[in-house]
């Protein structure tokens, strides 16, 4: 059995998968921002935060330089190069599955065309004369006695 160690990409794919870290790392691409900082655009508790951004750290997304009771974080991009990379690897093969289906979806649609083209020339070719072409027979009408009962 071949053991490949995936646990770093795990715990990348794992911070990523949150909204909020996804978010959280979006601020810092723009720049180093304290963890009040982070939060302020959240609804959410400081120490949630924190959580997060102890999320971040553990992935190696995140650097915290702490001083004193100030957290200042700065994205650090390594994990998500690694992650990126075997995403990359695996392109080519989802990308040769994605135009295998589509050419499958276009031979589909286009027999469907072509059986709904077929059976559309059937009906027509089968279809009654217009009712004022020929008779149609009558109906009979239906009568009810008026009044009291024959039978008393």
């Amino acid at each position: 059995m071949v053991n490949y160690s995936t646990a770093p990409l795990d715990a990348t794919f794992g911070a990523l998968a949150d909204p909020t870290r996804r978010a959280i790392l979006a601020r810092l691409a723009q720049g180093e921002a304290m963890i009040t900082e982070l939060a302020e655009p959240f609804r959410v508790s400081l120490p949630a935060i924190s959580k997060h951004v102890r999320v971040l750290e553990a992935a190696g997304l995140l650097e915290r330089e702490i001083y004193g009771r100030v957290h200042r974080c700065r994205l650090a991009a390594g994990p998500m190069k690694n992650a990126a990379a075997w995403i990359e690897r695996y392109r080519s093969f989802w990308e040769s599955q994605f135009d295998a289906l589509a050419k499958y979806l276009e031979s589909t649609v286009r027999k469907e065309k072509q059986t709904c083209q077929a059976q559309s020339k059937v009906k027509r070719a089968r279809a009654p004369r217009s009712k004022s072409a020929g008779r149609s027979p009558r109906r009979a009408k239906k009568f009810s006695p008026r009044g009291p009962s024959a039978n008393s």
